[in-house]
């Protein structure tokens, strides 16, 4: 399956933003209780925490929705 890539503008995203960035959530106030529920690798390992940093490169998982990939946009 191909990776999604969601493109941010930052040095970091943390996961619960990065959730509603990906559209997989519709709000940020969702961000606990779809972590509690739902299985979600970062780079292989797994991750609850909405505080979560993500970077440019990181790989995210989440089951039912498919891999992303943090693609760090830059203005140069």
């Amino acid at each position: 399956m191909k990776k999604r890539q969601v493109p941010i503008t930052t040095e970091y995203i943390p996961l619960g933003q990065f959730l509603k960035l990906a559209e997989i959530i519709d709000t940020g106030g969702q961000a606990k209780f779809f972590l509690a529920e739902t299985y979600i690798e970062v780079n292989g390992e797994a991750e609850n925490r909405r505080g979560k940093k993500l970077y440019n490169g990181d790989t995210v998982y989440v089951e039912g929705f498919g891999t992303y990939e943090v693609l760090r946009q830059t203005d140069e």
